[in-house]
């Protein structure tokens, strides 16, 4: 982590002085994305977002500038800008293959399962690498089959030969969440403990651990590993989830804290980003936010963001607690 921060300075520092390259400003969407998913900070990623547009201000002819914002765009699920700059970066000259690689990620991020596998086949057909591997991973994990999923995640980490911890530490991630969505507790802690031993300071893989702990019945290491995760990251899912622990523990003021910091985060990122944070915040005020009916509007939206089985079984959950509120 010490590499990274230091790397992501020296690029700055030459952004700042008007000498980075088209390589460099690439480099540096990446890495600061990069960081900002593994110490669950979501102003990095606003950070990165920004710097891809300044990547596309700086070469607008470059279709790599037109792919760093896609990429951005996806994360903060605004799925049609995202294709706008794809099909922006294919009029540059951007291979095709490049283009259906990205392509496959949105379509996989919306649900459109099947166009996303055609696309992951055609990329495996070209070459049966690290990413195409663990790109067919993801995309068998969201559509639900696990087993076959779990077999290629294994053979993109066998292929891997690279000497940073990051990519094998994202893919084993990728892994222990899906198992741990489909409530295989075991497989989902050999997968996220693997990814803890490469990066110890993998927030999102201890946030999931903590799941898992919960699960297991150890729930007072569960929210000890939860509260060092929401001081330390300004996502306010650590303290949603921290929340709800606490409250099974009857940590009343505690819990009220977390609630309140939780309710006053999403009030913030609804405002700047609320189709990345829909989901999200549907969660909180589905459980300990409290108010079931906004949380039901909320999951609706999201559905129609993306129709994926995840977002159909929070429209689901919203509407089971809204009927059982009103009764």
């Amino acid at each position: 982590m010490g590499n990274l921060d230091a790397r992501i300075e020296g690029l700055t520092a030459q952004a700042t002085r008007g000498r980075l390259t088209a390589d460099g400003w690439g480099e540096l969407v990446e890495l600061t994305a990069l960081r900002g998913h593994v110490r669950g900070r979501i102003d990095d990623a606003e950070r990165a977002a920004s710097l891809a547009e300044t990547f596309v201000d700086q070469v607008p002819r470059d279709p790599r500038s037109f792919v760093a914002r896609a990429r951005l765009a996806g994360l903060f699920h605004r799925f049609a800008a995202a294709l706008d700059d794809l099909d922006a970066a294919a009029a540059l000259g951007l291979d095709r293959r490049s283009v259906d690689r990205e392509r496959a990620a949105v379509c996989q991020a919306v649900g459109r399962y099947d166009e996303a596998l055609a696309l992951h086949r055609q990329g495996l057909s070209i070459q049966q690498d690290f990413w195409t591997l663990g790109a067919m991973a993801r995309c068998r994990a969201e559509s639900g089959e696990v087993d076959e999923a779990e077999s290629w995640f294994l053979a993109a980490r066998r292929v891997f030969r690279g000497v940073s911890p990051f990519p094998p530490a994202v893919l084993e991630f990728q892994c222990g969440q899906m198992w741990l969505a489909q409530g295989g507790l075991v497989s989902a802690r050999v997968w996220l403990e693997s990814a803890t031993r490469r990066l110890p300071s993998y927030v999102p893989a201890h946030g999931h651990l903590a799941e898992a702990d919960a699960a297991e019945g150890r729930v007072a290491v569960a929210i000890e590993r939860l509260r060092r995760l929401a001081l330390a990251s300004d996502d306010p899912d650590y303290a949603t989830r921290l929340a709800r622990l606490l409250g099974r523990c009857e940590a009343s003021t505690e819990v009220r804290f977390w609630r309140a910091h939780a309710a006053a985060r999403y009030e913030e990122l609804m405002a700047r980003h609320p189709e990345a944070y829909a989901d999200h915040a549907a969660e909180f005020w589905l459980t300990v936010g409290g108010d079931p009916q906004r949380a039901l509007r909320l999951a609706r939206w999201n559905l129609a963001l993306r129709a994926t089985p995840r977002a159909q079984t929070l429209v689901n959950r919203a509407m089971c607690r809204v009927g059982q509120h009103r009764k």
